[in-house]
């Protein structure tokens, strides 16, 4: 199995981070959602870069053994109203698929539970589409619990999707 080093992300590495975090989201809902871009390269670089240089979020980056950038979570406080200043979130965890069940996503995820430590994070967030199975199973497997009363409607290339939020606690 491929070994993965994780950094915080850098200002050059935004283009990269826009493409895995495009080709990332159409394999996970291919069939699911239309086969165009719900979101232009270019929005998606401007946000990584705004994310990298603002850090909000934080990102870290994943890199494979060649030194290829080939995922990134982004990581922070959460956004949802009424949690606790304690509670963190992942804003996005994604991987190239060719690094799909590799160690790249538990890399990364490793690096996000210690930011949040870092931060005195004691409980961690996140969303996710219901027909994302893989990412559900990922987390899931974390650890993660799911907090049923919490489903929303997300739209993701013009289609609506049932989300839900996962918690669970950083120890």
């Amino acid at each position: 199995m491929p070994s993965y080093q994780v950094r915080p992300a850098v200002a050059g590495d935004a283009d990269a981070i826009a493409a895995v975090h495009a080709a990332s989201s159409r394999a996970a809902y291919e069939g699911l959602v239309p086969d165009h871009e719900s979101l232009p390269l270019e929005k998606r670089r401007a946000f990584w870069r705004d994310a990298i240089e603002f850090s909000e979020p934080q990102v870290q980056v994943a890199l494979d053994e060649e030194g290829a950038l080939v995922g990134f979570t982004g990581y922070d406080r959460s956004r949802d109203p009424k949690s606790k200043p304690t509670t963190g979130e992942i804003w996005a965890l994604y991987v190239l698929p060719s690094h799909w069940n590799h160690g790249a996503g538990l890399a990364l995820w490793d690096a996000t539970r210690e930011g949040l430590l870092g931060e005195d994070c004691t409980d961690v967030t996140l969303w996710i589409p219901l027909c994302n199975t893989r990412a559900l199973r990922f987390f899931e497997l974390a650890g993660f619990k799911r907090e049923n009363n919490t489903a929303r409607t997300a739209v993701i290339s013009g289609v609506k999707l049932e989300e839900i939020r996962l918690k669970r606690k950083l120890d």
